[in-house]
C-alpha cells in the first residue's frame, strides 16, 4: 500500500482526498490535547472568551507526553483513546478542526460532525510512544500549563506515521474490517 505524505494544515480539498485505510505522514505543526485540556477549552467558550488558539485546518494529537529525558524535548508520546474526547469534539469541528490523532472508535455524533465539517479520524499504534516520540522536532507548551502533560502543546513533526481511520465520508475502518473477520474461525 502506498503512503501519503500530507502537510499540515490541512485543507478541505486535501482531506476529501483522503481514503479510510490510507497510510499518511504527516509533516507539518500539530497541536496536542487531552481531555483536561479539551474541558477547559469549553469553559472557556462558554464564559465567551476566546481559545487560545485557531483551530482552522489543524490536526489536535491526543496525547500526554511523558517527561522528557536528559537530552530529549518530548518523552515517549504515544495516543490516548480518543472517545474520551467525543463530548468536546464536535464544538471544535464546527470552528475548523481538519483532524484528530488517537486510538479506538468515535462516537456517531462525532462521525457526523465529520462529516458535516469534512474531517478526518487518524489512528496511531497505542504502545510505539516511544518510536512515535522520534517523530516530533520541536514542542511548545501554548496554553494551559498548568495542567503538566495534559497542557496545549504545538509540536512540529516530521513523517509521523498513522492511517486514516474514518475518513471525510464517514467510512470507518474499525466498522469495515469488523465486519471482514466476524465469521472468521480463529483457531
Amino acid at each position: 500500500m502506498a503512503v501519503v505524505d500530507i502537510k499540515t494544515p490541512l485543507s478541505k480539498k486535501e482531506r476529501k482526498k483522503l481514503r479510510v485505510g490510507d497510510h499518511v505522514r504527516i509533516s507539518g505543526l500539530i497541536y496536542t490535547a487531552r481531555d483536561a485540556a479539551h474541558k477547559r477549552m469549553m469553559e472557556t467558550l462558554e464564559k465567551g472568551q476566546v481559545l487560545p488558539m485557531d483551530f482552522t485546518d489543524q490536526i489536535i494529537y491526543y496525547v500526554g507526553p511523558c517527561p522528557a529525558k536528559p537530552g530529549e524535548i518530548i518523552g515517549s508520546a504515544g495516543p490516548t483513546t480518543s472517545g474520551r474526547m467525543d463530548i468536546y469534539t464536535p464544538e471544535l469541528l464546527d470552528r475548523g478542526l481538519a483532524g484528530m490523532i488517537g486510538k479506538g472508535n468515535r462516537s456517531e455524533r462525532v462521525i457526523n460532525s465529520m462529516m458535516s465539517n469534512d474531517a478526518v479520524y487518524f489512528a496511531c499504534v497505542g504502545g510505539a510512544g516511544a518510536l512515535l516520540q522520534d517523530c516530533i522536532k520541536s514542542v511548545e507548551i501554548i496554553a494551559y500549563e498548568d495542567l503538566e502533560t495534559e497542557a496545549i502543546r504545538k509540536i512540529k513533526v516530521e513523517d509521523f506515521p498513522a492511517i486514516v481511520v474514518i475518513d471525510t465520508l464517514g467510512n470507518n475502518l474499525y466498522e469495515t474490517e469488523r465486519k471482514k473477520f466476524a465469521n472468521k474461525l480463529w483457531i
